[in-house]
This record gives structure tokens, sequence and C-alpha cells, in this order.
């Protein structure tokens, strides 16, 4: 569970820095109402709201601009996971190495981190708009390059490194963008929520859909679905988005190397303390719960459960996400959001503490429903780190963020398989729910004391020169 990814406008916040003012929204966003319990806001022509006022996911959907990302996000997300599958069954077919085929699964995490510190910069430094179609046409390249008959195995799984390193520098700067397109406040969470709720949609459509497609093409037939859709994806982006000027266009953001850029935005993100604590918190409880999702097979087999319950099992964590984050965005208000994000945090690990009686496969799918809907937290815990974060910092900050949330559930789900060669399945499951909860408690407590008001500026830098990013 993500992906992308992964708290409301009325609560205690980190209030943005001072120079870190955000563009004056469009007209047509203006006009549109907070869709949680604060004020409305109306551009200074705009007719006051009558009933009919859209409030909630549909005035996220009356932006247009939001509109064009999310048919994009959707189409470059379905042919990204086709892709995977098609190109794992391709390298399979080529070698008969389950090994190469399994590595090309996980080349798809690994090189996040090296994308999302390296190249972090590029998210600041250059137009949204610009850095959006640019990383879209360069993974149909990539992609295009796989269907050519004589590109060699390596080079096969070279590509596939290459798009997984670009990609967090697409999330990133999309993540960043929303803010310009919806504003940093409810409707900036809840456009958030809609394009997590299509990731984990994805994962369960993308599969299904990319299966069907290599029953009637070959592997490199299949692959070719995800070229169009990338192209598509970059016209969306290009035609129906408006084109704003780069976020570092003076002092530390606009000169020196990529490099030096992108590293110096990871030191001052990090160094910040209520920045790394917002970050931990999406990071820590995601790197836990996908133990059950990692051990999915060999639990099926332990307990005796029929070939279908495999599926089963890694659907029950999405289910319960989507459904939780669908009523918390659309029936909490701003405030209510904010206020469950710590609570359900610190518990939202504790349902797969029902491992420990080694569970049947009805109780097992309830217990990871429950855990995937205890991840709704997210949808408040977003507007906290996007009012804790410097407008000018915002494009490495959300990189940064996307690169750390697939890495370390990718080392997540590699430490569970470790720890299940020395202990029983079940145990390892149980186990990560303890281990995550603790760090979840420490996490909710390092949260509370970086609150505004309960620290000082020293304490919030912790060594970081926040000052540089505010001139």
């Amino acid at each position: 569970m993500p992906t992308d990814s992964p708290a409301p406008a009325d609560t205690p916040r980190t209030p943005p820095a001072p120079a870190a003012q955000s563009p004056a929204p469009p007209p047509e966003r203006a006009a549109l109402p907070d869709p949680g319990s604060g004020p409305t806001l109306r551009g200074p022509d705009a007719p006051k709201s009558g009933p009919a006022t859209p409030r909630g996911y549909r005035a996220v959907f009356a932006v247009a601009e939001f509109r064009a990302v999310f048919a994009a996000h959707l189409l470059s997300l379905l042919g990204v996971v086709v892709s995977e599958l098609a190109l794992t069954v391709l390298v399979y077919d080529l070698t008969g190495s389950p090994l190469l085929s399994a590595l090309t699964f996980a080349l798809g995490l690994l090189p996040y981190i090296v994308g999302g510190t390296l190249f972090a910069g590029v998210a600041d430094r250059y137009p949204a708009r610009r850095v959006l179609v640019v990383c879209d046409l360069l993974c149909a390249a990539c992609v295009a390059e796989m269907l050519v008959p004589a590109t060699p195995v390596a080079g096969l799984l070279a590509l596939r490194c290459l798009v997984a390193a670009i990609a967090p520098v697409f999330t990133g700067t999309r993540m960043a963008a929303l803010t310009d397109i919806l504003g940093e406040g409810d409707l900036y969470v809840l456009g958030r929520s809609l394009l997590r709720i299509v990731s984990q949609s994805a994962m369960l459509i993308g599969f299904g859909t990319g299966g069907v497609l290599l029953t009637v093409l070959s592997p490199r037939g299949a692959i070719t679905v995800t070229v169009v859709t990338f192209l598509c994806s970059a016209a969306l982006l290009r035609f129906g988005t408006q084109d704003r000027p780069a976020r570092a266009t003076s002092g530390e953001g606009a000169g020196g190397t990529l490099l030096k850029e992108s590293l110096s935005g990871a030191r001052l993100v990090l160094g910040d303390r209520r920045i790394r604590a917002l970050m931990l918190l999406f990071w820590l409880p995601a790197m836990f719960v996908v133990a059950p999702e990692a051990l999915a097979a060999p639990y099926a087999d332990a307990i005796g459960a029929p070939s279908a319950a495999l599926g089963l099992l890694l659907c029950a964590m999405a289910v319960g996400h989507i459904g939780a984050e669908l009523f918390v965005g659309s029936a909490l208000s701003p405030r209510n959001r904010s206020r469950i994000v710590l609570p359900v945090a610190a518990v939202g690990l504790l349902p797969l503490l029902v491992y420990a009686v080694r569970p049947g496969l009805p109780l097992a799918l309830a217990a990871l429903a429950l855990a995937g809907a205890g991840a709704a937290y997210v949808i408040g815990l977003d507007q906290w780190f996007v009012d804790a974060v410097p407008q000018e910092l915002r494009g490495r900050a959300m990189t940064l963020l996307t690169a750390g949330l697939m890495t370390v559930q990718g080392l997540g789900m590699a430490l569970a398989g470790l720890a299940a060669e020395f202990f029983p399945v079940h145990q390892v499951v149980a186990g990560s729910g303890i281990i995550g909860t603790v760090c979840a408690l420490l996490l909710v407590a390092e949260v509370r004391r970086t609150a505004p008001g309960q620290m000082s500026d020293t304490e919030g830098r912790d060594g970081a020169d926040r000052h540089v990013t505010s001139r």
C-alpha cells in the first residue's frame, strides 16, 4: 500500500514561513467553497454560493485543472501497473529465471530513494508543468525502448530502474503543484486523498487488466499500452494545466548544481524537527503494515487456504483503506479529520496482533481490512505537512516524502521475508504490529511536542538553517 503515498485545516498546525506565500488562486478556483467547516472562499466578483454549490470531493472535481491531473494520474498509473506485470512475464520468458523475474518487481521500488534524493531539486528549480511533461515523455521513451527485440535483459532491467528513478520526481512535483491548483487548504487535502484512492484502486484493477491483456497480447504488446498512457498523460498535463513559474526563483534554489540543490533541500527538510517528525509518521507505520502483504502467500499455505485466498489476502488491506479514506474525506469536517490523526496513527497497526493466534481466513481478512482503514489518518497528516514546509522547499520535500515512503515499504517487505526464514509467518506479522505500534506511539509523542506553540524556534530548526529558505 502506498505510493503514493502516502490533517484538516482548523486544528493546530505549523504556520507557513513568512516568505512562503502561495500564488493567488485562479478565478475558477477562488469562487469554490472550502468543503470543510471553514468560511467560503470567494473571488471579489463571485456570487454568493447557493445550495447547489459543490462541496467535498465534488468541489475538487469542479476545478478543471485537477480533472486533467486526475485523468493523467489514472492513465499513467494503470499503464505502469500493466507494464510491471508484462515486463515480469517478458523477463521470465527470456531467461526462465524466477530470481530475475522477481528482481524486475523489486527494481520498481529500490531506485526511488536514488531519484528522490539526487534529483529532488528539479521539482523546485523548473516550472512544474514542464517537469511533469518531461518526466512523462522520458518514461514513454524508456518503455518504448523496452519494445525493441534487440534490447537485452540487462537493458530491460536498467530501463526499469530509470523509470523508477523518475517516478518520485514526477510524484513530488505533482503533489507540490496541487497546492497551486487547489490552494493549501481542504481542497488540497481532498485532492491528495483522491489520488491516493486511485493509486490503491489501480493496483486492484491494473493487475486484473494486465492479466486479461496478456491472454490476447504478447508481453511486448501489453507494454505498448504503457507508452500510449504516458503520452496521453503528458498531453493532458501540457494542455490541461496552467504554466506557472518555478518555486525557487531566488536564493538557494536558483543557483548551484542540481545535485547540490537536491541534497541541500534534503538537509533542510530533514533538519527541521517538525517536518522530520511528520515525515516519519508517514513512513514508519507504512513500513510495518506491509508485512502481511509480503507474507500473504506463505500464510495462505500455512492455514491451508485455497488458492483464491491469496488474492483476497492481497486485496483486503486496499479495500479497507479505500473505504475508510472515502468516509473520512466525505463525512468528517477538516477539524475532525485533524483530531483523529494522532489517535488513529497510534492504534492503526493493532489489528495485526490478531495474527498471534494464527487466525483463519475470515478473521485474517477482517484484521487486514481494519489495518488498511487505519492508514486513513494520512488524509489529515497531509494538511499538517503542507503547512509545515515553506513553499520554495515544497517540491523537494514532497519528492523526498514519496521516495522515502516507497523505499521503507520495500525495506519492510524484505525484513518481513527475512524474519519469516526464522520464525513462523503469523508470529512475524504479529511482531510487526507490536513493533510498529511502539514506533507509532513514539512518533505521536514527537509530533505533539513539535506542534506550534510547543517548542521554540531553535528547537524547531534543530540545527538546520531554516532561515535560508525564508529570504
